[in-house]
């Protein structure tokens, strides 16, 4: 059984854990660190996955970015990073985690979603390239970096670049 519960300070260690273990590295570790300073961090979107109510197995960040258009700055979110222990991936938790957290990211009023992930495996939560959508980032990603609405048409008369905070290095 898998329970989704916000991240707390006992979590840190394990969350940083998983991360090393799903990505082979520091860079999400510091990327998460990052955000958890920074004033974009959102603390109900920090979400731990727990597999029988023991240590955390996957997490998930969604924090607060924003779309500069000509217009001015619309705020909206980024997921990332996703992760899940190794031994139970391809297990259905990191979809538990991204349904749960956009879900939550809802109903706190935000309104759309970007990521910059895997072409083929966004697109089943209803992300479309950001391109189609008339938003563009500070990558040459093409249709890996993605974008949802959370609100239906929140895109429609939106055109412009999503900017990353400094946690996230760009």
């Amino acid at each position: 059984m898998i329970e989704i519960r916000e991240e707390n300070v006992a979590d840190h260690e394990a969350i940083s854990t998983i991360l090393r273990e799903a990505f082979n590295g520091e860079d999400e570790v510091q990327l998460v660190n990052g955000i958890r300073e920074s004033e974009g961090f959102i603390p109900e979107l920090a979400l731990v996955a727990l597999h029988n109510r023991s240590e955390p197995v996957g997490y998930i960040l969604f924090s607060i970015i924003e779309i500069h258009t000509e217009k001015g700055s619309i705020p909206s979110l980024a997921l990332a990073p996703v992760a899940v222990v190794p031994e139970l991936q391809n297990e259905g938790v990191g979809s538990l985690l991204i349904k749960d957290g956009m879900m939550r990211a809802t109903s706190l009023g935000y309104r759309h979603v970007v990521v910059l992930g895997h072409k083929d495996y966004y697109p089943k939560f209803g992300f479309v390239p950001a391109s189609e959508e008339n938003i563009t980032g500070p990558f040459n990603a093409g249709d890996s970096f993605m974008v949802r609405e959370l609100k239906k048409e929140s895109l429609k008369d939106v055109s412009g670049e999503v900017v990353y905070p400094s946690a996230f290095g760009v």
